[in-house]
């Protein structure tokens, strides 16, 4: 049994260790109250884009050629290695945004791509021009999600034209804004439904025959489906359901050598959300992530290109990357 003397020594210890944090703590909260920086954090080769964005409205569907502000898709500091040599990767929503940012940095990787695309024919065209400056082949097709025929269509068409698929990138969606769920009618309800979780079901479900061992299926995600969005409520149901589809199609898939995985991303500058969101609410589009600022789509793609190469990823499948701009986002 220690003696009273000696437990009273190792209280005043425990007191005395208490008291030299506590002066820490007041030293530090002074410290962070004069200095703590609130301006958005930049980690790349370059700087991107920071608040406020363009106060800019853009009509469903949304072309990207119409921003004022275009978004960064190039990744001039990328290099690509032959990473996916030789492959084929049909990406859905390939015109604009995240999928043209995948489509190029896939083409960089040494892979064909077919795009997939629903009526942005001018976005569509410059996406092809970016891809085969890369010197790979692009095939462009206009159509539906929705319409299980149209995804039928598609796979057989990329499949005809070049002779194989390796690679699907579901990434096509709609998303539109609601203050309240009684604000969400039962037709946007079913568009939002069908075209986001349905077309990737759909597109899936065709492209599945055409793959051999060795191939994936990347899903686009979302913060939302990870963590919800009060404003979002339909678009944030249909990616938790692709979430748990991806997790589902992954242990579906194991024993024909398939991966799955799907990416999550957190505020992305694409026309998917001047197209959604109201200008004035647009100009600090991606503020509240701890990095202040949202993602341009250069930011994501090498996350699609990580997960597709059977050089990088052979062993990863069913998982969901947060690639969100905040910290804890699982």
């Amino acid at each position: 049994m220690p003696t009273r003397s000696k437990t009273s020594a190792v209280v005043e210890h425990h007191r005395k260790v208490q008291r030299q944090q506590d002066a820490k703590d007041r030293s530090s909260a002074k410290a962070g109250k004069a200095g703590k920086s609130k301006q958005p954090m930049q980690a790349g080769h370059r700087e991107e884009p920071e608040n406020p964005m363009p106060s800019q409205r853009l009509e469903k569907p949304g072309i990207e050629a119409q921003m004022e502000l275009r978004p960064r898709f190039l990744a001039p500091d990328y290099r690509g290695s032959g990473k996916l040599q030789d492959m084929c990767a049909l990406v859905t929503g390939g015109d604009s945004g995240i999928g043209r940012a995948v489509a190029v940095l896939f083409a960089r990787e040494g892979a064909d791509v077919a795009i997939v695309y629903l009526s942005e024919h001018e976005d569509a065209e410059e996406t092809k021009r970016h891809v085969e400056a890369e010197g790979r082949r692009c095939l462009l097709m206009a159509g539906d999600v929705s319409d299980g025929a149209f995804c039928n269509q598609a796979v057989a068409q990329a499949v005809k034209h070049f002779g194989r698929l390796d690679i699907l990138v579901n990434n096509a969606a709609f998303q539109m804004h609601a203050q309240k769920i009684e604000d969400v009618s039962d037709d946007r309800l079913d568009l939002t439904l069908q075209t986001n979780i349905g077309g990737y079901f759909r597109m899936a479900r065709a492209a599945v025959p055409h793959l051999k061992q060795g191939a994936c299926i990347i899903n686009t995600g979302s913060v939302t489906g990870l963590e919800g969005s009060g404003h979002l409520l339909d678009y944030s149901v249909t990616k938790g359901a692709i979430h748990a589809f991806t997790k589902s199609l992954a242990s579906s898939l194991l024993d024909k050598g398939i991966r799955v995985n799907a990416v999550a991303p957190g505020p992305v500058w694409t026309p998917l959300n001047p197209a959604d969101q109201q200008a004035e609410r647009i100009a600090h589009f991606g503020e509240k992530t701890d990095l202040k600022r949202p993602a341009q789509p250069e930011e994501l793609s090498p996350a699609y290109v990580f997960l597709a190469a059977p050089c990088c990823a052979s062993y990863i499948t069913g998982i969901v990357l947060p690639v969100t701009g905040s910290v804890g986002a699982i």
